[in-house]
């Protein structure tokens, strides 16, 4: 991410490569299936992501303004004027608003700076948390796919199917009130 955003309580910026020790602290054990993939395995592998991430502008670090700790991450990947949106954040700072904070200031950003007409994320039927914060981003749910995608397989090695949902925005939906200083 080239530029910086602040909202009340967090920075969202590019990653770094001094972000690693944050990232691997909820990337050793990702919490949502869908992140499985990303798992890192030592301090080394999450210094390599970090140098990678800090190459796109897709991939947004969400950082605590006053400790400047990265607590977790957003991304944006475009395509056209349609943007695939999500968040992965450390399960150590759930529960205080964070996500939601972090994630309206990048729809406001995207919507309104990036002149995105639509964004769309897809959740696990399963994480009811994602769910949430899409719905109260104002999103709505598009549709359901049913056995849509595996991420684990069970102990005989067969692939453990999971329904995903896909929550969608435009831009003509999304409030205008998105206070966010630059």
């Amino acid at each position: 991410m080239s530029k910086t955003i602040e909202t009340e309580r967090l920075v969202l910026r590019g990653f770094r490569k001094a972000d690693a020790a944050d990232l691997f602290a909820y990337l050793k054990e990702p919490v949502a299936s869908c992140f499985l993939s990303l798992k890192l395995d030592s301090l080394e592998a999450a210094q390599a992501e970090a140098e990678k991430r800090s190459q796109s502008d897709e991939h947004i670090a969400v950082c605590l303004k006053e400790a400047g700790q990265m607590i977790g991450d957003l991304f944006a990947m475009p395509e056209e004027d349609t943007v695939s949106v999500g968040w992965n954040f450390n399960p150590d700072f759930a529960g205080q608003g964070y996500a939601y904070e972090a994630a309206k200031a990048l729809f406001a950003d995207l919507f309104m700076a990036r002149n995105a007409r639509r964004l769309y994320a897809y959740v696990e039927d399963h994480n009811a948390s994602s769910r949430r914060l899409c719905e109260r981003l104002g999103m709505r749910q598009e549709g359901l796919f049913v056995e849509f995608v595996s991420f684990t397989s069970d102990a005989s090695g067969e692939p453990i199917y999971e329904n995903t949902m896909q929550y969608a925005i435009l831009r003509k939906e999304w409030p205008p009130s998105s206070p966010i200083t630059r």
